[in-house]
């Protein structure tokens, strides 16, 4: 996205202002002192006092920015998130953002960080990339409490006759080790436990971090934790967190954890970071403590969700608002040039490698072609009766023409767009989104007073688990059916004998497609979607159906980031991006 006379980001961070964290606080409305706890230089803490000191304001307009399906290199949903946040200060709006917290495998693997980029930055950069304040590590600690209290149990005798076969609960950690996703424990002499097959999953991946995300208080934290299922006992009954003695501890090493993180962008606008849950196999959304602090913090909360539309959107609207009861006003789709290029089917993007030449030449017909994604994304948040407009993330490498075929499409599907500049104008360059925004919010709010349009879920939560799993595979993905493998089918029965048929479904499939096949782009029609498995995720509140591969644990490439990140003479970081 830079070139060579822009600076990197971790430059452009290194040189912003920091404004004292308690002002940042009071532009939001929080004026008691009290409710934030300073973590070093530009971070806080927010007790979660705060949800009830700031419960009696005015509600924010509370917009979700989502994407078209991604090339493996991302199209700057949060570097977009951050400078719309940005602008809306230059047309005289107080805005909040909610992000997700980083995960250091990303960081050092081959994504890089999660702050953003550009002049459209999370600040400080590299404390928000590297540990923060360190809720990832709790997360990563009460996960393992959990799995060392089960092993212990286990070892001492299995008085509540857990079958060892059927136990689903691994070990994480923040960093990425192929090497570990399948692995033997117990090995050595008797005293080492008892031999069995595990293995270990990223914690942006841990269930601990979907609840974390999800819960709404420490006493609705404690409870969630409890019911973490981790296997069943020899007659088929679940075994939870609860049975093991294990769900008090864990509250306890996460009691500072549940709450947010308070920082600022390059422009002073606060930013809540808080959770991390994984984009596949979880909702892929901040979480709902910050979201619930935040709608009363201004004009606009403006929060992300992971992915395309098909995956962070569809869960937002039907399992994270179901919980924080908030509804959305409208919703940004952030478009690439050369996302839509891909989308044509004509080239190849991977990561780490140079973007195709053919692929940077002018090309509008080869936008319209791969355009067919943005359409069905757009009808994905229209779904939910949430209206939509097209952020067109632009690069330097783009054409005007290629802008106007964007332009085009989003028109023709009644959604306005703008070109946006945000990464290397700040929020100066996002001003024209935030205008659209606020007029397609304005128009919104005529039309549900008349009675024409409002906020719906995608399916009933009293619907068999079934007809959930095919109303988004048919409606979201554009699906012709389900085929279910016979494990699958079997362990949804079972989940609806067991009483967890009311819970909400999270499909894991890949981000690199609408459909379960990542070579399959633009929007596949013709298709079934395959679910080969269903896991619960009690504590978390719902079940996944997995469709396809998904590597739960991330495997470093030839040349990781982490070659190139050290510390220079001065002592700071460097090569970090």
């Amino acid at each position: 996205m830079s070139s060579g006379s822009v600076p990197s980001n971790i430059e452009i961070a290194r040189g912003a202002k920091l404004l004292p964290i308690g002002e940042v606080a009071r532009s939001m409305g929080i004026e008691r002192e009290d409710l934030i706890e300073p973590y070093g230089e530009g971070v806080g803490k927010i007790k979660l006092e705060a949800m009830e000191e700031l419960g009696g304001r005015a509600r924010a307009r509370y917009v979700l920015v989502s994407a078209i399906t991604p090339t493996p290199l991302g199209e700057g949903k949060t570097t977009t998130t951050v400078g719309l946040g940005q602008a809306f200060s230059h047309i005289g709006r107080r805005a909040t953002i909610a992000i997700r917290q980083a995960s250091m495998g990303p960081a050092f693997g081959i994504k890089g960080g999660a702050a953003g980029g550009g002049y459209s930055q999370v600040v400080p950069m590299e404390r928000l990339n590297l540990h923060l304040t360190g809720d990832l590590h709790a997360v990563t600690e009460a996960h393992n409490m959990l799995s060392a209290m089960l092993d212990n149990h286990l070892y001492q005798g299995n008085s509540l006759g857990i079958d060892p076969h059927s136990i689903s609960w691994r070990r994480v950690m923040d960093v990425n080790d192929r090497s570990l996703r399948n692995i033997v424990i117990g090995l050595g002499g008797r005293v080492d436990g008892i031999p069995r097959q595990s293995g270990f999953d990223i914690t942006a991946a841990s269930e601990v971090m979907a609840i974390l995300a999800l819960c709404s208080s420490l006493e609705d934290l404690r409870e969630r934790l409890g019911r973490i299922v981790v296997g069943v006992d020899k007659e088929g009954k679940p075994v939870s967190a609860e049975d093991l003695n294990a769900a008090g501890a864990m509250a306890v090493i996460l009691k500072e954890a549940i709450k947010p993180n308070l920082m600022q962008t390059l422009e002073g606008t606060p930013a809540l970071v808080h959770a991390g849950p994984f984009g596949n196999i979880a909702t892929g959304n901040s979480s709902v403590v910050a979201d619930l602090i935040g709608i009363h913090c201004g004009d606009y909360l403006i929060t992300e969700a992971g992915f395309g539309a098909d995956m962070g959107a569809e869960r937002f609207f039907n399992i994270k608002c179901r919980i924080s009861g908030l509804k959305p006003d409208a919703a940004v789709v952030v478009s690439t040039v050369r996302a839509l290029k891909a989308h044509s089917g004509r080239y190849q993007i991977k990561a780490g490698a140079p973007l195709p030449e053919e692929l940077l030449k002018e090309n509008p017909e080869d936008v319209l072609l791969g355009a067919e994604n943005l359409k069905k994304q757009l009808e994905n948040i229209k779904l939910h009766g949430v209206p939509a407009v097209v952020a067109i993330n632009a690069f330097p490498t783009d054409h005007p023409s290629e802008h106007r075929a964007i332009e085009e499409v989003a028109r023709e599907a009644g959604a306005r767009a703008a070109v946006c500049h945000h990464f290397l104008k700040g929020g100066q360059g996002a001003v024209e989104l935030a205008q659209a925004l606020e007029e397609t919010i304005e128009e919104e709010e005529k039309n549900r007073k008349k009675g024409l349009s409002s906020f719906r879920f995608l399916y009933p939560l009293d619907a068999p688990l079934k007809q959930k799993i095919e109303t988004i595979a048919r409606k979201v993905y554009g699906a012709e059916g389900v085929e279910y493998d016979q494990e699958a089918a079997r362990q949804l029965e079972e989940y609806e004998k067991a009483g967890f048929g009311r819970l909400p479904v999270c499909i894991a499939k890949t981000h690199l497609s609408i459909s379960s096949d990542p070579a399959l782009k633009g929007a596949p029609r013709g298709w079934k979607l395959p679910v080969r498995e269903v896991r619960a995720s009690v504590g978390a509140g719902f079940i996944y159906p997995i469709c396809g591969q998904m590597r739960t644990m991330p495997g470093l490439s030839a040349h990781p980031a982490a070659e190139g990140i050290d510390l220079d003479e001065a002592g700071n970081v460097v090569g970090l991006f």
